[in-house]
């Protein structure tokens, strides 16, 4: 079970549900709504049916050079997902070159010498999806997923940054790049506990490991790097023999052998990178650390190094984390969160790298316990599941759990997860691209002598416990205000290979989305449906016109926490014998809410969909809304809260809405839905109850599913479960809209948060349009201006000043007046001058003249057309879009009706719409950061500058 909510910040323009932390009830005397039923009995099919369900066929061949490549054929969609992993990490650094690695993943999206410029241009223009490029301990990777016509682009891209890079890097990519990677780095150190990583690190590992230091390395090393330097780590690292190259999607082995011979034949082998030995330290004794920062609750985190992902007990170690605190009815979940209420969430996980790994276990303390309390009753949990072992039942549920969300994570060919990802890995870390069924052969066969045998092994020895206090933040080093000290030590120039032209990208044919059905339950509920069957998956959601916008004025978080207690207790189960339904099951019931709807949704594998659909229900129309939950969720409730006030983001979106939107607008609360202080401690079983019987009904739902069975065997299993279902005698409630939208008053709201490395600025103002009218071409312009990485506003602070890691102004995905939000975290001493830069960007924009040009109508129309065809390759986009053309009127074929409609834009029009829809004269800006720094640089701005304190809104 877990709580799903939208920030409604998102200028997603779909109800799409995105998991947050899981908060857990303690067992309960179940009290089971009026006319309910007892609890359906759980039938799950076994762990080995569901194995023989994973199957990745694939061609592996290698070039003469040594580039490895992996070809698996999956023509669901006109799509070929591109993903080439390099062997090299941050753990393959030696001293003096940390960050290395990182670095040049930034680099090598800056331009290679026979495609300058940004990667992004051509990539967008091609209209690649997935398409990211990441850094770990043990790897670089690159990906992206294009339409077929586009593949010999694509291939050409990849093979031109690996086999023709250096001479396209000059000092001023060099200089830019590290700014951008300074800025990332505050970013994440701005965080609350953002410094404790580089704790663990340090404490676990001894000098001169590998794994000692944080991939994004030391600001230090990457301002003292010479040119020639930087390059001698490329030509060490990225040749086609230290390479794995997947193509998988609409392809053959005889097309890709073709293509890649002729874009990355040519290139030359390079050095081999042996991977850093890398033994699994042992400390000579237990290591205990305090330290402060600014959050607000305590954080004991437990730490061991063990051993990696190639050693027979890395999957038992794993599932000993998964019974530990993984499961949502795990040992501490149980013990600490829903029993004894010590603690606001818990975890326990086994990150298995390379070469080691790294066991955690991570208490959230609830304010006022004691932590060195909550951590003694920890160990004790997990020393009584090391001298006991695990049940049976507990390792099959982590069993069934692990591989339904294997198979149903190989319905997508690329992107961070999907089917090259697996055969990559493999290959790159054992030569063995199946290595993933030996992985899910280990977990189906590891028993609980195992697991106990393991734990004992490696959890007995001495951990680095790190508690964080509430508190001033300690001294840090931080990042530089700007790469001033870099070293700008000539290096000869590189003398360039000619190669062959860029090829053209063919016609990318229009997206044939699936055929959409409709039908009504006999309650007359309707249900909306699509085909899909790529993998035996079946996702549902039950979509309520609610949402935070149904929350009165005086019961701010009423919604969500009403959705919190649904799946907290029903039909006789308590919150842990839910859990363990769920988990024998392998699969996902999630509730939550976005601004305009509430959602309980469930995500299962086809073969035990009829007891996952019966547990649906139970959620849905039979929870229990226990007092004594209530007391506990409220609790939790404020600790979040308090969470929020800590956080950059949360702090910003908690007070921008009511300045926009005002008070009275059910719009005009914090985005988060958590509500304020106040308003949680008032509420009452009886609010919960009403809120329930008002939104949560049979007339006001719809259901849509994406399913690899037809919709005439799915219907009957929402028939049994849902159709008898009766409405209420009262009126279906509406919300009320009548609240005026306040006249724009533009300033700017500083929320002082002492110690920040980074500002957090969100400014906006709420548009003349709803989110049911048209807003494809004030869309399409906002591409140009505002959402998308090549933005004007992006390519100003993050490319050219290089004073943030990345900046967006999007419409959010409303369904009444939408918002216009812009987003900018900055180094704290660019604050005032990042303001007035984006407010140029947005003038010279919109009033100086200087609109859409036609390279980048050409890119927009471009991109928005050609990426289509990879936008809905799974079964959860598919449902997205169901679920957001209903609420905001559009026809099922709406993403059929988007290539035409596109291709007829012109650049007088998109100026037009943005003109007429965006106009920051009227921008309110919110702005997180260290007032002492920062508010002399905000009143040069000629605005009036309003200071909060954190701790309220």
């Amino acid at each position: 079970m877990r709580r799903v909510a939208t920030l409604a910040a998102a200028a997603a323009l779909t109800a799409a549900i995105a998991p947050i932390a899981f908060i857990a009830v303690p067992a309960q005397a179940a009290v089971v709504q009026s006319g309910a039923r007892p609890a359906a009995p759980i039938q799950a099919a076994p762990v080995s049916e569901l194995v023989a369900e994973v199957d990745i066929p694939y061609t592996k061949f290698t070039l003469d050079n040594g580039l490895t490549v992996l070809v698996h054929e999956d023509h669901k969609a006109p799509v070929v997902a591109v993903s080439v992993w390099y062997n090299v990490g941050s753990k393959d650094e030696p001293a003096g070159k940390t960050g290395f690695a990182h670095l040049f993943e930034h680099l090598m999206f800056g331009g290679s010498e026979n495609a300058p410029g940004s990667y992004f241009t051509p990539m967008r223009n091609m209209g690649a999806t997935d398409m990211n490029g990441t850094t770990w301990f043990d790897r670089t990777n690159y990906f992206e997923t294009v339409p077929t016509p586009a593949l010999e682009q694509a291939l050409f891209m990849e093979s031109d940054r690996m086999g023709y890079m250096l001479g396209a890097i000059s000092q001023e990519t060099l200089d830019l790049q590290r700014g951008v990677v300074q800025n990332e780095k505050r970013q994440g150190d701005n965080q609350p506990f953002g410094l404790n990583e580089y704790k663990v690190l340090e404490a676990l590992f001894p000098e001169g490991h590998p794994y000692r230091h944080s991939t994004i390395g030391s600001m230090a090393d990457l301002d003292a790097a010479s040119m020639e330097t930087v390059r001698d780590w490329f030509r060490s690292n990225y040749g086609p023999n230290n390479a794995v190259l997947v193509l998988a999607g609409d392809i053959t082995p005889e097309k890709a052998r073709e293509l890649t011979d002729k874009y990355f034949g040519p290139i030359p082998r390079g050095p081999v990178n042996n991977p850093a030995q890398a033994p699994v330290p042992t400390l000579a004794a237990p290591i205990n650390e305090t330290t402060h920062d600014r959050v607000a609750n305590a954080q004991v985190s437990i730490n061991w190094a063990v051993p990696g992902m190639l050693d027979p007990d890395s999957v038992p170690l794993s599932v000993g984390a998964s019974v530990l605190g993984g499961l949502a009815s795990s040992r501490l979940d149980n013990e600490l969160v829903r029993g004894e209420q010590t603690a606001v969430s818990v975890s326990a996980s086994n990150g298995a790298f390379h070469r080691v790994g790294m066991f955690d276990i991570t208490l959230n303390v609830k304010p006022g316990e004691d932590p060195a309390a909550v951590e003694a009753r920890a160990r004790e949990i997990l020393n009584g599941l090391i001298a006991d072992g695990p049940t049976a039942e507990e390792v099959e549920r982590v069993k069934t759990q692990y591989v339904s969300r294997t198979v149903q994570g190989l319905e997508q060919v690329g992107g961070f997860g999907g089917k090259a990802v697996a055969l990559a890995e493999g290959q790159l870390y054992v030569g063995d691209p199946e290595h993933y069924k030996k992985e899910l052969e280990a977990y189906a066969a590891v028993t609980p002598a195992q697991v106990q045998a393991a734990m004992q092994k490696w959890l007995t020895r001495p951990a680095y416990t790190l508690t964080t206090l509430p508190g001033e933040r300690e001294a840090y080093q931080e990042a530089a205000e700007a790469p001033s000290g870099a070293n700008h030590t000539p290096a000869p120039p590189i003398e360039r290979v000619a190669r062959m032209a860029k090829p053209e990208i063919g016609a990318v044919s229009n997206v044939d989305f699936p055929a959409v059905e409709r039908t009504r339950l006999s309650n007359g509920m309707e249900v909306v449906y699509a085909h899909r069957d790529a993998v035996p998956a079946t996702k549902i959601a039950l979509d309520f016109d609610a949402g935070l916008a149904a929350d009165d004025a005086d019961k701010l978080g009423v919604q969500t926490l009403m959705m919190d207690l649904m799946d907290e207790g029903a039909a006789g189960r308590n919150a842990t014998q839910l859990a363990e339904a769920e988990e024998t099951l392998g699969a996902s019931i999630s509730t939550g809410s976005s601004m305009d709807r509430s959602v309980v949704s469930l995500s299962a594998v086809t073969p035990n969909l009829a007891s996952s659909v019966a547990l649906l229900a139970d959620v849905v129309r039979r929870p229990t809304f226990d007092a004594a939950e209530l007391e506990r969720l409220r609790a939790t409730r404020l600790a979040s809260i308090a969470a929020e006030r800590t956080s950059p983001a949360a702090l910003a979106s908690r007070a921008l809405p009511a300045l926009i939107y005002g008070a009275d607008s059910p719009y005009g609360r914090p985005f988060s839905g958590n509500g304020d202080e106040t308003s949680v401690k008032a509420i009452t079983r009886a609010d919960i109850q009403n809120a329930y019987a008002q939104w949560i009904r049979p007339d006001n739902a719809k259901i849509f599913v994406v399913s690899d069975l037809p919709l005439n065997e799915v219907k009957p299993l929402l028939e049994a479960n849902f159709g008898q279902w009766v409405p209420p005698a009262s009126a279906k409630p509406v919300k009320d809209f009548s609240a005026p939208i306040p006249a724009a008053t533009p300033r700017i709201v500083l929320i002082d948060r002492p110690q920040s490395p980074q500002s957090y600025i969100l400014g906006g103002e709420v548009l003349d349009a709803s989110g049911t009218d048209d807003l494809l071409v004030l869309n399409a312009a906002n591409n140009v201006l505002g959402n998308d990485f090549l933005s004007r506003i992006n390519s100003d602070l993050r490319e050219t000043k290089g004073w943030s890691y990345g900046v967006n102004a999007s419409v959010a995905g409303f369904q009444h007046r939408v918002p216009y939000l812009v987003t900018a975290p900055v180094q704290a001493d660019q604050t005032g001058p990042a303001i007035a830069a984006l407010n140029t960007q947005f003038n010279d924009f919109l009033k100086g003249g200087k609109g859409v040009k036609p390279e980048e109508l050409e890119r927009t129309v471009n991109g928005n057309t050609r990426r289509l065809a990879g936008s809905y390759e799974t079964s959860g986009a598919v449902l997205g879009a169901l679920r957001a053309n209903d609420m905001l009127g559009r026809p099922d074929d709406y993403p059929e009706t988007v290539a035409a409609r596109t291709n007829a834009l012109t650049a007088d029009q998109m100026d037009a719409a943005a003109k007429a829809a965006i106009d920051p004269s009227r921008f309110v800006w919110v702005v997180v950061g260290d007032a002492s720094v920062v508010k002399p640089q905000l009143d040069a701005l000629g605005l009036p500058v309003e200071v909060r304190s954190a701790s309220g809104d």
